[in-house]
């Protein structure tokens, strides 16, 4: 007797998701001019180990670990991870804009140069540990963000920067209030 395949299907619908941002209009993506220093500075909030782009991809692997079994919460965190997408587009604009190369290689300060690695990622085995590492990479970012404004003279970029700030802020409240419900 021939056994009978079961088709398997999330049971998650992504239609009509939008990136999880602070009501507020982001500035003009401009600068004052070439700076090599500055884009190298957000080569780092590009692509670094605190960045973007581990952001959007730590993010993008929970929420495909816990959109079969929570949907609400990889729903939230899938908006999330395309908020952290446009902030990636905007940092690279930016680069380009200042001069930069946007090749996924972080130029820090000490003249080292790091290739993006998804070593960057953490990948706890559950909701809450996923949820906590979150918190915790929206809180470096911030704090990385608001080092790199006190950096950069020019306004047009911090402006930017200052923005981003405030989507990773409601960032870690969604968070919170996710690890609530849990």
């Amino acid at each position: 007797m021939e056994e009978k395949k079961k088709v398997l299907t999330g049971n998650c619908k992504f239609t009509g998701m939008r990136p999880a941002m602070a009501d507020l209009p982001y500035p003009q993506v401009q600068v004052w001019g070439r700076n090599q220093a500055y884009a190298n500075l957000l080569s780092v909030d590009y692509c670094g180990q605190v960045s973007e782009l581990s952001a959007v991809a730590q993010y993008i692997n929970n929420e495909n670990r816990l959109s079969y079994e929570n949907c609400s919460v990889a729903k939230t965190i899938l908006s999330i991870a395309m908020a952290e997408m446009m902030h990636l587009q905007k940092l690279g604009e930016l680069i380009v804009l200042l001069g930069g190369n946007v090749n996924y290689t972080a130029k820090h300060r000490n003249g080292a140069k790091r290739m993006w690695t998804p070593e960057y990622l953490t990948l706890p085995e559950n909701a809450a540990k996923m949820i906590q590492a979150g918190i915790t990479s929206e809180k470096e970012a911030i704090d990385q963000y608001q080092m790199h404004i006190k950096m950069i003279q020019d306004d047009c970029v911090t402006a930017v920067l200052a923005r981003i700030i405030k989507d990773e802020e409601y960032h870690i409240m969604l968070l919170r209030g996710l690890l609530e419900e849990l």
